[in-house]
């Protein structure tokens, strides 16, 4: 059981800072801060820079975390809330199956996410070389209402903020296209 802990936590905590690089740094083919902000506009999470580098460092933290088995449970957390933010945004409109855009693969990492905070990091971990012994039903609970709060704060702040960054890119478009104008000769 506890080799088979690590390699579940390895594996999908070091594939989730890997997804969270390509968005951070532009790792593996991503698309960097760049292209994740552009993302971030196009599905509505305002303020879109902003929520490009939330994403990003949650992913790529919350999978290191995950990975190592450190400060468990804030790595699973992390993944639980950043995959909730992505079935809310992208993927629910779709259905269940990936085939169809669907969310089956985030909602398998959050229960991935929620089963090794349930179980704990074990003593192949940091934690573990550490003492620490985070595991059980509440730290699974914990897990689920960190990571769904953090999303929910997410949306709250994606909505609140949409029509303050819509107005600014219009001035901003609009005092650009103004000195864009040739000036009348009298």
């Amino acid at each position: 059981m506890p080799s088979g802990r690590f390699v579940l936590r390895v594996t999908v905590g070091g594939l989730m800072m890997g997804h969270g690089l390509q968005k951070l740094s532009g790792s593996f083919d991503g698309p960097g801060l760049e292209g994740t902000e552009k993302m971030m506009g196009a599905i509505g999470l305002h303020p879109a820079k902003q929520q490009a580098l939330a994403a990003a460092l949650s992913e790529t933290i919350g999978g290191g975390l995950t990975a190592l088995g450190f400060l468990s449970p804030l790595g699973p957390a992390m993944i639980t809330g950043t995959m909730a933010v992505a079935i809310k945004k992208v993927h629910a409109k779709n259905g269940v199956w990936v085939t169809a855009g669907g969310y089956e693969y985030n909602l398998t990492l959050i229960a991935v996410a929620l089963s090794l905070a349930t179980a704990g990091p074990g003593r192949f971990s940091v934690d573990g070389l550490l003492g620490k012994h985070r595991s059980g039903l509440r730290w699974g609970l914990l897990t689920l209402l960190l990571g769904l709060g953090g999303a929910a704060t997410t949306l709250a702040v994606a909505e609140r903020l949409a029509p303050v960054e819509a107005a600014f890119e219009a001035a901003k478009a609009t005092d650009t296209d103004e000195k864009d104008q040739p000036v009348p000769s009298n």
